[in-house]
């Protein structure tokens, strides 16, 4: 009788979509939340999702570190890689340094993959990679290039040039400890709607599903959640009564200050998380036009409206840099110009922004945030305020603009940020300034702007 043969055991489906999606990243410069928020990763059962998502992550948070590591000990030319066998390296590599999963799991569902999914023979590359690295995991070797900035960037796994530009700007010490906090697992804001549902109701409900929740130390109808994904699920976002926020952006709606029955333009609000916040802060009550030059993130704005059941917040499509002319007479009573920006406050949430950021795209950004700041003004009333904010700590898309401005328009002054804001987060000109160490939420700035005349 011929031998029956046993069936191969399936492949582990979260780390195989790791892969998948790690080599999505690297070769088409895809986003890592673009790719989870477009459903690729919906037709795995949730904890396949959840783990897949995080090895993403993870992954490409590290990738930098991860790389120098390998290329120690692969005998060969690294780079000349073959590309998937890379990400299978990288991400059992990652499996053995910052999870929990049993060394000898790691390693073979790592032998597997490239078995697998890259020839028969790659499966002793790798098993002989990573057992070299695992026998050396207490005493990892250490970059040591002679440059402090390029061995900071190799360790805490950022490109040289944005350390260069801290380094220069805040020193060593504040520039390892953003560095490391960056690369630590995110804590996540959530906006309660406290006029529907108490916070600590919430609270009390996440503990018992077994979810580490607290509540927001500067903001009373915010908490802060480890866990995203069990958020997600849960019905209190279908029902509007929770919305997936950073602090830093509420506390730049408070900076607003928004009040009901006033006029107020939300000038590049996709994908809408100020806006419902203005608007519930105004009791739904008076006008919030929100303009957003895209399409389907307009879209989104009006799904959130929908969604949280406001029903004072008008979306339009429409380039902030010609309201002005479809709109010659809009005064607002406030207006909020969120201006896109580099994102560098953000990159403890979005590891991927960091790999695709480049330094001469700065100019073109500065470029772009003055013109936006000179159609905003336009809209502003005599007497009305103007925020202009920012999710990014970098000087020429803060401080600088908001300078410039003040140098164009006389008719602006400075409001200081100490009476709606924490004192701690404020610079001596007046202005918010999240330091993302200390306050552990994104680095955002934000100016509170008064047109005088």
């Amino acid at each position: 009788m011929p031998k029956v043969r046993g069936l191969r055991k399936r492949l582990d489906p979260a780390r195989r979509e790791a892969v998948r999606m790690l080599e999505r990243i690297e070769n088409d410069q895809a986003y890592v939340n673009r790719l989870t928020s477009a459903g690729l990763i919906d037709e795995l059962e949730p904890e396949a999702g959840r783990r897949a998502t995080e090895y993403v992550a993870g992954v490409t948070r590290w990738r930098r570190w991860l790389d120098f590591l390998l290329a120690q000990n692969y005998r060969g030319r690294y780079d000349s890689m073959e590309p998937r066998l890379r990400q299978i390296l990288r991400l059992g590599l990652y499996e053995l340094l910052f999870t929990d999963t049993p060394p000898y799991a790691a390693l073979h569902e790592a032998v597997e993959l490239a078995r697998r999914l890259v020839r028969p023979q790659a499966g002793a590359v790798v098993n002989a990679v990573l057992r070299s690295l695992l026998r050396q995991r207490d005493f990892l070797p250490q970059p040591q290039t002679g440059d402090p900035a390029e061995d900071l960037a190799i360790r805490y796994s950022h490109p040289t040039w944005i350390v260069q530009r801290w380094l220069a700007r805040y020193g060593p010490a504040d520039t390892e400890a953003l560095l490391r906090y960056n690369n630590e697992r995110p804590w996540f804001g959530v906006r309660v709607r406290t006029d529907r549902i108490p916070r600590h109701v919430v609270l009390h409900r996440l503990a018992d599903r077994g979810l580490e929740a607290e509540p927001s130390p500067v903001l009373n109808d915010f908490i802060r959640v480890q866990r995203l994904g069990p958020i997600l699920e849960d019905r209190l976002i279908e029902k509007g009564l929770l919305a997936v926020q950073d602090e830093s952006a509420g506390l730049v709606v408070r900076l607003l200050d928004p009040h009901p029955d006033e006029t107020i333009v939300d000038a590049c609000a996709a994908p809408g998380g100020k806006t419902t916040y203005i608007a519930t802060r105004m009791r739904d009550h008076g006008r919030v036009l929100a303009f957003d030059v895209h399409p389907k993130r307009t879209e989104l704005i009006r799904r959130a409206a929908l969604q949280q059941g406001l029903t004072s917040i008008a979306a339009e499509t429409l380039d902030l840099r010609q309201v002005p002319e479809r709109y010659p007479d809009l005064q607002a009573d406030r207006v909020l110009l969120d201006v896109p920006c580099s994102g560098l406050g953000v990159l403890a949430k979005r590891a991927d922004l960091r790999w695709h950021r480049r330094p001469e795209e700065l100019d073109e950004l500065v470029r772009l945030q003055d013109e936006l700041l000179e159609a905003a003004a336009r809209l502003v009333r005599p007497g009305g305020i103007l925020v202009y904010s920012t999710c990014t700590i970098e000087p020429e898309e803060n401080e600088a603009r908001v300078r410039a401005f003040l140098a164009r328009h006389p008719e602006f002054t400075v409001e200081r940020a100490d009476a709606w804001v924490p004192a701690e987060m404020v610079t001596a000109e007046g202005f918010l300034a999240t330091w993302p160490p200390r306050d552990r939420m994104d680095g955002a700035f934000a100016a509170r702007l008064r047109r005088t005349a």
